[in-house]
């Protein structure tokens, strides 16, 4: 069962929960893949409301994006089982199923093709409306040495912002 909810009323949980990291889950060709996500607006773009989530290009979770532009936003209410975040952050799903290993649970989405995940109920579902790709050269040097320094797994591995509309806001019962 799902509760609807207006997003601005839970904007707080939200804002607060993604800098703790929670999960923009994906789906395409019949594949779910989740990761963690530790960047992430909540705004009105073009008097739409919007989730702006950011996803380097080297992630698996960017080929499902661009096949089937809708995602999910999964947000824990409480204590979230920290393997959860620890798996999502740290496995691709290029090599693993991690929706499997971990045993989420999955919940056939209400306005897209991406599934909410159980165990993080506060879901908001979004479809693309717009992409941007980063201007390395318009990143604030100490941002640019910090994540995307010269000699790091992440060298040159810069982000892309989707925008997505919110599109329905519910917490899983």
């Amino acid at each position: 069962m799902k509760k609807d909810i207006q997003v601005w009323d839970y904007a707080g949980k939200i804002l607060e929960a993604v800098g703790k990291g929670v999960l923009l889950t994906t789906k395409a060709d019949g594949k779910v893949n989740t990761m963690i996500i530790g960047w992430g607006t909540l705004g009105i773009e073009w008097g739409r409301p919007i989730f702006t989530a950011f996803v380097r290009k080297s992630r698996f979770t960017m080929e499902l994006l661009e096949k089937n532009p809708e995602f999910t936003v999964n947000i824990p209410l409480g204590e979230i089982d920290k393997q959860i975040l620890t798996v999502c952050g740290t496995k691709s799903g290029r090599d693993m199923d991690k929706i499997e290993s971990l045993n989420l649970a999955l919940e056939e989405g209400k306005t897209v093709n991406v599934p909410a995940i159980r165990q993080l109920p506060l879901t908001l579902e979004c479809k693309v409306i717009y992409r941007q790709d980063q201007d390395p050269a318009a990143i604030d040097p100490a941002c640019d040495d910090r994540y995307y320094a010269k000699g790091t797994a992440n060298e040159g591995d810069y982000h892309t912002a989707y925008y997505g509309q919110i599109t329905a806001a519910y917490i899983v019962e």
